[in-house]
């Protein structure tokens, strides 16, 4: 029995990466610093994973920026407006991310999406007539021979083509169209890698954990009829991750493939599956050690488990990419006590070759040693939290009276005008604002001084809200280092790691607080700079709240109780801040939900059942309590929202913005086609790229949106806060947006 993993962090130990990409956005590194700089850190991953003992070591699972755009990139499913780029190649694959803007062109970023049930994004390749599917890129190979030259033999990864092509977008065309040319592609890539020496290739398949049955299914089998071929002497490892295969197991262990990922973490069925059958001459990667929360693992329930499959040739491997969780415990400050329960991705590499050699018989110190961690109790439980979610009835998450009537009354109080003008709720966090939050952090500059700071701040940038007339302002945030940690900085039950980043997209980092245990609001937590906002203007400026369910989702959750059960704790807390925004004056709330979509488990038939039938109830909870004059908004981002539109309607805020930029406001038919009745603010340029777009271009979005919603409903905004961009381009997209608004208005 021999150890893998499916992928690793690729940002570094300490975010070098990050440091040292955004040194090149800014010129300051030329490209072959960064180059070589890449390459380095690849080698000490490595090297790492193999001295931590690990038998089978992936590559190519690094990325700049997301190895789905390398995919994309490497096969040349490129627009064509980008292959005209007078660039270099790297630049042009930067300009897919985050698009381009100067002298040799004007390009938008491919859209963004959240990768699975995850808060990793990924870009989406576009295909199109004109798109033609080719070998133009060499990465996957260099990598394995970078590795090979320091004496490691790797498994090449790339994402499979069934995945490929259901993740895409098709323009005047379908997926079926790109299957043999995609298919020739991805042989020469087996051809290649063969020829370097390869033994393995991994091919990522995370969407045959969805509901794949239909046209999805024969597409698989077509796909891997043909592909499987022509192997030219590799063995194939199909790996699936984040739930269980159970419309295609029969169809995959039939396949003429050397092995199968299989994830037994997130997988309900996985387990049921392999017991009904696996077969003796292929390789089953057993995904026991969990990828994306950071808790250690049970080894007694992982050792079951294997002695349970009756499978003749086993490799131990994590769930999913170690992509999902930070780097290592040991650059935490936690008491032992406290890191003992702990287990990163450095961390997770120990255990998968310590269950290793307990079940080889040769290591019984590490097993006693665990069962001792799991037989104490970690936490006590807080009796006043949970008697409170045992009151809770019908009436706790029920806001009277009705949208309608609530829409009136508020029409009234506020005297909008049309298409009311607003943005999402942070500004540009500058290196001066978090040279400043970190210097009171470690006590080297007093709270009076802290508090001048930011409030001159706050003072500043309301004036030049007022100044380019926005309707509705924004405080800017400066307060805070991120959505979720700044609220659970100020909840009981939060732990919060030094450096436990995690890659989102790019360079954009997060850093999750641990939910450790039973959690309660501490005090009050935006009442003070919410208040002293809106003292400064008679312009209604928003609270803005993070939502219990995106709190959860972007924490890592406690595994001893229930999903459910931990964001009700989280709603009763946030609603008490709701209570004491309104009682403090405060008219609108913005309440986000950026990730309500995230744990939607990726099975349509699990949706309500399993999710939404207590997610969108925690999300009312919140806010059911508040007076009809005051006006709930959520906002939401980088998610596909078009099949759970009365879901979201069933959350009862008055209005929600959300990302449509990079979905080409496709959500908007939707919308329209369901006859929604919140009002709406779709983001109507992208933030996420540092292009600066024009007022025409935001005029037409503008109206592409009134095609498809009425005028009395809309709301402009930009598709997220402006927390990572640059002032400069901060403010001139936004001043171009309430210009573009008022334009329209008048046009109306």
């Amino acid at each position: 029995m021999t150890t893998s993993i499916i992928g690793f962090p690729r940002i570094g130990e300490k975010r070098e990466l990050k440091f040292k990409t955004e040194k090149y956005f800014r010129k300051e590194i030329s490209e072959q610093e960064l180059k070589d700089f890449a390459k380095e850190l690849r080698l000490k991953h490595w090297r790492l994973i193999k001295d931590a003992g690990i038998d089978t070591i992936p590559s190519n699972d690094f990325s700049f920026f997301d190895t789905t755009l390398d995919t994309a990139f490497l096969f040349n499913i490129i627009p064509e407006a980008n292959k005209n780029l007078k660039l270099s190649q790297l630049d042009r694959y930067f300009a897919l991310a985050r698009g381009y803007q100067g002298e040799k062109g004007d390009i938008k970023a491919l859209p963004m999406k959240k990768w699975f049930n995850t808060n990793y994004h990924y870009l989406v390749p576009q295909f199109s007539k004109t798109t033609d599917i080719k070998l133009t890129d060499t990465k996957i190979f260099d990598e394995f021979d970078e590795a090979k030259k320091i004496g490691i033999k790797t498994r090449p990864v790339i994402v499979g083509p069934f995945t490929l092509l259901s993740l895409s977008e098709f323009h005047d065309t379908n997926r079926e169209d790109f299957v043999d040319d995609l298919i020739s592609a991805y042989q020469e890539v087996f051809e290649k890698l063969a020829a370097e020496g390869a033994e393995w290739i991994q091919l990522d398949e995370p969407e045959l954990v969805k509901d794949v049955v239909g046209n999805d299914k024969q597409l698989f089998k077509q796909i891997y009829k043909k592909l499987l071929k022509s192997k030219f002497g590799l063995k194939i490892l199909i790996q699936t991750y984040f739930g269980d295969v159970r419309d295609v197991y029969n169809d995959l262990i039939e396949l003429p493939v050397e092995g199968i990922g299989l994830d037994f973490i997130e997988g309900r069925k996985t387990k049921e599956l392999v017991q009904s059958g696996f077969p003796d001459d292929k390789i089953l990667f057993a995904g026991i050690v969990n990828g994306k929360n950071i808790w250690r693992n049970h080894y007694q329930h992982s050792l079951e488990l294997i002695q349970s499959l009756s499978v003749k040739n086993i490799v131990l491997s994590t769930s999913c990419s170690l992509l999902h969780v930070p780097f290592t415990i040991e650059n935490e400050e936690f008491s032992d006590e406290i890191k003992n329960h702990f287990a990163f991705a450095k961390e997770k590499l120990s255990e998968l070759v310590e269950i290793q050699a307990i079940l080889s018989g040769q290591d019984t110190v590490a097993e006693a040693q665990n069962i001792a961690l799991f037989e104490k109790d970690r936490v006590i439980p807080n009796i006043k939290v949970a008697e409170r979610i045992k009151n809770l009835n019908v009436d706790s998450f029920t806001r009277k009276p009705s949208l309608e009537k609530r829409a009136q009354i508020q029409k009234e109080e506020f005297n909008l005008p049309l298409l009311p003008t607003t943005t999402i709720g942070s500004f540009p966090q500058t290196r001066e604002v978090k040279k400043t939050r970190s210097k009171f952090r470690h006590h080297e500059i007093s709270q009076d001084e802290y508090d001048k700071f930011i409030a001159g701040h706050i003072d500043e940038w309301l004036k030049w809200q007022e100044d380019i007339g926005l309707d509705i302002l924004v405080h800017g945030e400066f307060e805070r280092n991120d959505m979720v940690e700044y609220f659970g900085q100020n909840l009981s039950g939060y732990l919060f790691s030094k450096n436990g980043w995690v890659q989102s997209y790019g360079t954009r980092g997060v850093k999750p607080p641990i939910i450790w245990g039973d959690v309660a609001r501490t005090r009050p937590i935006t009442v003070k700079w919410s208040k002293y906002a809106q003292s400064k203007t008679k312009k209604i400026v928003k609270g803005m709240l993070t939502g219990p369910v995106t709190i959860l989702n972007w924490s890592f959750p406690r595994e001893d109780i229930s999903i459910k059960e931990s964001t009700l704790q989280i709603a009763l807390a946030i609603q008490e801040e709701v209570l004491d925004l309104e009682a403090n004056g405060i008219k609108i709330i913005q309440i986000d939900e950026a990730a309500l979509r995230e744990k939607l488990p990726l099975r349509k038939t699990d949706w309500y059942s399993e999710y939404l039938d207590w997610a969108i109830p925690a999300f009312r909870l919140v806010h059911s309590q508040v007076k009809p004059e005051t006006q709930i908004h959520t906002h939401m981002c980088y998610s596909e929202f078009t099949d759970i539109i009365p879901a979201i309607e069933s959350m009862d805020a008055d209005v929600i913005s959300f990302e449509a930029s990079r979905s080409n406001l496709e959500i908007l038919d939707e919308l329209q086609k369901q006859h929604f009745k919140l009002q709406v603010g779709p983001g109507v340029y992208d933030i996420h790229s540092p292009r600066i777009p024009s007022v025409d271009e935001i005029t037409n979005t503008i109206h592409a949106i009134l095609s498809k919603v009425p005028k009395e409903k809309v709301w402009i905004n930009p598709d997220c806060g402006l927390k990572t961009r640059g002032i400069t381009e901060a403010k001139a997209s936004v001043e171009n947006l309430t210009t573009a608004a008022k334009d329209v208005r008048k046009e109306l």
